[in-house]
């Protein structure tokens, strides 16, 4: 068998493969538009070690305003020192491996597996009851970040503004998957409480929508994997086409030089 014969039996098995899809929530019908159904799996993120927090208190009181806003210096950024960015230093208070922060003045305190509101409410009672009255704390994640690999246009580590984000926008994030993103099969590696879980979902499935994994948890991973028949298809194309380009060049090469000898 020739090498033409075996490429145009290649490119008959490329056009009659099998077609993927590349529709998200490919399954919706008519019937579930216009629906309206109640949101009930929302993730609401509580506090893990190495978390760094953005904490302020204010009250009537300017020294203790003062005293309690001291602030830690704390690195933001080692995802950004990867990107090829200087790491950025800001105040923050980091979340020790037993869940402590070290607060001014106060000293140690437990948040770790708290919700920010919880952890508003401890430091707001001991403040309250020590301290000063009727504080008013804030509790705000500065490191919410969420980890995009494998087949998207721009795969890192991005840092999230709102702690609240779903695995459509993870990978809008990323600019998309590429086409032989296997949207049937994404993968989520989570690291919680000292336990780590692998999760597979399935970006063609309308009941995404309402699985407890649609939305992510800080530091999750997000991997897209490749449908390997797919890259083996692209990768087969590429090289038919530089093989074509090949002969047509020789052929163009052989016939140009055919009419320069027969016109001597």
């Amino acid at each position: 068998m020739t090498r033409l014969t075996i490429v145009l039996f290649a490119l008959i098995l490329i056009g009659c493969g099998g077609k993927r899809d590349l529709v998200y929530f490919s399954d919706i019908e008519d019937g579930d538009l216009n629906s309206p159904k109640e949101i009930t799996n929302t993730v609401v993120p509580t506090i893990q070690p190495d978390d760094l927090l953005s904490i302020t208190v204010t009250s009537l009181s300017v020294e203790s305003n003062m005293l309690f806003n001291q602030g830690v210096l704390g690195t933001l950024g080692s995802d950004v020192a990867d990107r090829g960015q200087p790491a950025t230093t800001i105040e923050g208070y980091l979340v020790d491996d037993e869940g402590f922060i070290n607060f001014p003045v106060i000293g140690k305190i437990h948040l770790g597996g708290l919700t920010k509101a919880e952890a508003t409410d401890t430091i707001q009672n001991i403040i309250n009851r020590d301290y000063v009255e009727n504080p008013t704390v804030n509790i705000r994640f500065l490191n919410f970040k969420v980890t995009i690999l494998g087949e998207v246009k721009n795969p890192s580590v991005y840092t999230i503004q709102t702690e609240k984000i779903n695995v459509l926008e993870a990978i809008s994030l990323a600019g998309d998957m590429s086409a032989i993103g296997k949207r049937e099969n994404v993968l989520i590696i989570r690291e919680k409480d000292g336990d780590r879980s692998l999760i597979r979902v399935n970006l063609n499935d309308k009941d995404l929508l309402n699985s407890p994994h649609y939305y992510l948890q800080q530091n999750d991973i997000v991997y897209v994997e490749a449908d390997k028949y797919k890259a083996a298809q692209a990768s087969l194309q590429r090289q038919n086409v530089q093989f074509i380009l090949s002969i047509t060049l020789t052929a163009l090469t052989i016939v140009t030089l055919a009419l320069t000898l027969s016109n001597r």
